[in-house]
């Protein structure tokens, strides 16, 4: 697990929670129910409303990935491929069927199998980039519906704010409830755009993120299954193979230093 999430969340509620307390606050005056329900229930709601139920239970069920996911290893992938590279010059491509059983990159499996069963090269592409496209699109609905929560939030807040000092102004006739009453409307927009900013949009942008690495890898995989299944020589396939791989999804290697290098 990438600790990555949980590290940004308790670092930006800590600031937040940090700013309350030198202002001399308490964490409880900003704790009030109705904002609160006003933005969360009302933001989830119109998100709703763009799209279909389908797509939330789909974001639904993608949220646990933020703290459980685990970004993908390129590098791993190659490691396994060209090992198969290896045995297939050896003893032929079916040989590689028992190898197949042993594999837990499902993607990788099921391309190996195919290959294994004889299918045409271009065919084999056409199914392999065919399922990495299927997966953009299911991990979009799931990141756009958290962006879409993002993006209605502040304007949720805003709304609840207005609606709290139309209270206000019903009332100017008690001045000593007035501070109160103006400060709570303006919990409205604080929880609008803080929801935004610290829940919805990085929630969208980890399970984007999570996304790019992992079709990454497929097409990494993509590629070298059609070399394995040509034949092609392991030295040439870990070379090239590796030069697909983006530096930063490289463990240990240093950006700013492959980059002196070219």
């Amino acid at each position: 697990m990438d600790p990555a999430a949980i590290l940004g969340f308790a670092i930006g509620i800590g600031a937040i929670l940090l700013a309350i307390f030198l202002e001399g606050a308490s964490p409880a005056s900003v704790l009030l129910p109705s904002p609160i329900i006003l933005v969360f229930v009302g933001t989830f709601g119109v998100t709703l409303i763009g799209g279909t139920l389908k797509d939330c239970i789909t974001a639904l069920k993608a949220l646990p990935k933020v703290f459980t996911g685990k970004p993908s290893n390129p590098a791993a992938s190659v490691d396994t491929i060209v090992s198969l590279a290896e045995q297939a010059r050896r003893e032929g491509l079916l040989a590689l069927e028992d190898a197949a059983k042993d594999i837990d990159n499902e993607f990788l499996r099921g391309g190996l199998r195919a290959a294994i069963d004889g299918t045409d090269p271009d065919d084999l592409r056409e199914l392999l980039e065919d399922q990495i496209a299927a997966k953009r699109t299911a991990d979009h609905v799931g990141y756009k519906f958290y962006e879409d929560m993002g993006g209605y939030a502040p304007t949720i807040g805003i709304v609840g704010t207005v609606v709290s000092l139309v209270h206000v102004l019903e009332n100017l006739a008690e001045p000593s409830e007035l501070g109160h009453m103006i400060a709570a409307a303006f919990l409205a927009t604080f929880w609008g755009i803080a929801s935004a900013n610290v829940f919805w949009l990085p929630i969208g942008n980890r399970l984007k993120r999570l996304s790019v690495l992992e079709c990454e890898q497929m097409e990494i995989i993509t590629e070298g299954l059609l070399a394995v299944q040509s034949g092609a020589n392991p030295r040439a396939v870990s070379e090239r193979l590796r030069s697909l791989i983006p530096v930063t999804s490289i463990p240990g290697k240093d950006v700013g230093a492959k980059a002196d290098q070219t």
